[in-house]
C-alpha cells in the first residue's frame, strides 16, 4: 500500500523555527492531579498546562504508555511546551491498569477523561469544541480505539465527532489477533494476559475491527518507527481501513528513532514528526488557526 508522508522543505523547517522563537514567555502553570471520576480516585487524575492568559484554546488530551500495566501522566517530556507554544492547551491523564481493570476498562476511562475536559474546558482556558486525543505505546492503542469505538464515548454522552482528531504513536495493536498470530509463544501469551484468550474479545479491543464509514470518525495522523515492523504493518492496515471507510488519515513513519525515542523527541524542534504533527493539527483545527 503507499504510505502518504510528508516532505519537509527548508521554509517549513523555518517557520517552525521562527514559530518557536516568537513563542509566549509567559511562564507554563501545571494544574496537577485533578481527579475526573467521583467519588475522587487517585488513579484516574489528569494534569492541565497552561499559560495565562488562556481562552477558548483547543486541548490535546495525552494518554501515556507503559503496556497497559504501567507509566505515569507525569512522562510528558517537551510536548507541553510544544503544544502550548502553538496555541493549545495540554492535558495528560492518569488511568487504571490491568490486572486491577480490564482494558475495555481503561479504554472507559480514557472516554471519562475526555468527558471531564469536555465539561470543564472553559474553566481552564479551553474550548470544548476542539478537543483532541494522542498517545504512544498503549496510550495510542487506546487512543485509536475510543476514536473508532463509539461505544466509550457514547457512555459518557458524546460522539466521534466530538473528538477532533486523533494522533495514535507508535503501537502495533490496531488488530490484536493478527500481531498474536505473528507473535512468539511467549509474547502471543502476553497479550492473550491483557486482551484475552478469546479472538472475539481481541477484535472488540482492536481499533481496526470499528473503522467504518458515517461513524463520525475523526482524522488521524498515524506516527510510527520506520525500521520497527510490526508497528509498520499495523499502522498502514489501520490507514488502510480508514482510507476506504471515508476517514482522512496519513501515516508518517519516523526515521532513525525507536520505540522510545519517537516518543521522548515528540515536540523538540526540527524533529519530523513534531512538524508533521503541528501540520495536522492546523490542518484539522475546526477554526484553521
Amino acid at each position: 500500500m503507499h504510505v502518504s508522508t510528508f516532505s519537509f522543505s527548508a521554509l517549513t523547517v523555518a517557520v517552525l523555527l521562527l514559530t518557536l522563537a516568537q513563542a509566549d514567555a509567559a511562564e507554563i502553570q501545571v494544574k496537577r492531579n485533578v481527579p475526573y471520576t467521583q467519588p475522587n480516585d487517585s488513579q484516574r487524575r489528569l494534569d492541565i498546562y497552561s499559560t495565562e492568559p488562556a481562552e477558548d484554546r483547543p486541548i490535546m488530551v495525552w494518554i501515556h504508555g507503559g503496556g497497559w500495566k504501567r507509566g505515569d501522566k507525569a512522562a510528558v517530556q517537551d510536548k507541553p511546551k510544544a503544544f502550548l507554544e502553538h496555541g493549545f492547551l495540554f492535558v495528560s491523564i492518569n488511568y487504571r491498569f490491568v490486572p486491577e481493570v480490564t482494558v475495555a476498562e481503561m479504554t472507559a476511562d480514557v472516554a471519562r477523561a475526555i468527558r471531564w475536559v469536555h465539561d470543564h474546558a472553559s474553566e481552564f482556558g479551553g474550548n470544548a469544541d476542539e478537543v483532541f486525543l494522542g498517545g504512544h505505546s498503549a496510550g495510542a492503542h487506546l487512543a485509536a480505539l475510543v476514536c473508532t469505538d463509539e461505544s466509550y464515548l457514547q457512555a459518557e454522552g458524546l460522539t466521534l465527532a466530538q473528538v477532533k482528531g486523533c494522533v495514535p504513536v507508535d503501537t502495533a495493536m490496531y488488530d490484536i489477533p493478527t500481531r498474536i498470530e505473528a507473535s512468539g509463544p511467549r509474547q502471543a501469551d502476553y497479550y492473550r494476559e491483557l486482551f484475552g484468550q478469546e479472538i472475539a474479545t481481541q477484535r472488540k479491543l482492536s481499533p481496526i475491527t470499528h473503522v467504518a464509514p458515517d461513524k463520525g470518525i475523526p482524522p488521524f495522523l498515524i506516527l510510527h518507527v520506520a525500521d520497527r515492523v510490526d508497528s509498520t504493518t499495523q499502522s498502514q492496515a489501520l490507514a488502510k481501513a480508514l482510507k476506504q471507510a471515508g476517514v482522512a488519515a496519513k501515516v508518517v513513519p519516523a526515521k532513525g528513532k525507536t520505540h522510545g525515542t519517537i516518543n521522548r523527541d515528540l515536540g523538540t524542534p526540527v524533529d519530523e514528526s513534531t512538524i508533521a504533527l503541528f501540520q495536522f493539527l492546523s490542518d484539522h483545527e475546526p477554526r484553521g488557526r
